[in-house]
């Protein structure tokens, strides 16, 4: 699953900051956020298909993806976690790799994946989700979004509720420096659970109740599922990123954070 709730383009000093529940079952073997041995990726990664669910690199290229609540039995999908590493090892603009895609979306199971090149500030919307089940690439426009296991902005409970926290908090601190540890304590632990008849109806009612919450927490036939990370990337107008992951870790939630400068002049601005 994953939620992620973001603002683009549209605050005085931050062009954009973006917060995301990573949901898996806690048995998936996962590398905590890191440079990657390239040194050019920064981003947790999952141990066992190698792909990501949110990396950037040092030149201001950014993705992150969420799938799509569906089911579709006896189909084996290529990762979705691939699509974010292929954009950032690309050097292909997020237009450039959307046309990349299209004669392969039916390879994979349904995604939603969100591109930005934050040097020159371009952002894609792209799933593989549509009424034809082709790909459809939009450009996101400025302001709040949220992104959860539908197309971007469908109006689910959880990802209203988790949206409109989102603002307040943002008007709460208006021009001033955000504390991003103060966010996600406030937004990314809520565990508020909706009532069946607002639900998807998708997955059965039980499993789709313990997803409703913005924070997951649920035991499975398969084992424990849920919320095992909570990540930040946040930009400043100076070009300065920092990225901050809580993961949990033998039971224990420990934190980390990296900080860094966007080398613009590798991008192509």
């Amino acid at each position: 699953m994953c939620i992620a709730v973001f603002i683009w383009d549209s605050h005085p000093l931050y062009p954009f900051l973006l917060l995301l529940n990573r949901d898996e079952y806690h048995s998936r073997p996962t590398s905590p956020l890191g440079w990657w041995e390239d040194g050019e990726i920064l981003g947790g990664r999952d141990g066992e298909a190698g792909g990501t669910w949110l990396a950037c690199t040092r030149n201001g290229r950014l993705a992150f993806v969420t799938n799509v609540r569906e089911i579709k039995p006896n189909f084996q999908g290529k990762s979705r976690g691939d699509l974010s590493v292929r954009f950032l090892k690309s050097k292909n603009s997020p237009k450039e790799f959307a046309e990349e895609l299209k004669g392969e979306a039916d390879q994979y199971h349904g995604f939603n994946l969100i591109l930005a090149d934050l040097c020159s500030m371009t952002m894609l919307y792209i799933t593989n989700r549509t009424k034809d089940n082709g790909l459809s690439v939009i450009e996101v426009s400025p302001g709040i979004h949220v992104l959860s296991n539908a197309m971007l902005d469908t109006p689910w409970p959880k990802a209203q509720r988790l949206r409109h926290s989102f603002k307040d908090m943002l008007d709460k601190f208006g021009e001033a420096e955000i504390s991003i540890e103060e966010m996600i304590a406030n937004l990314m632990r809520d565990t508020t659970k909706d009532d069946e008849s607002k639900l998807p109806h998708i997955y059965p009612p039980e499993f789709e109740c313990q997803l409703s919450s913005i924070f997951v927490e649920a035991d499975t036939s398969l084992g424990r599922y849920g919320t095992r990370s909570t990540s930040a990337v946040v930009l400043k107008t100076s070009g300065d990123v920092s990225f901050y992951e809580t993961h949990i870790e033998k039971d224990l939630w420990k934190e980390r954070k990296i900080c860094y400068h966007m080398e613009k002049e590798k991008a192509a601005c």
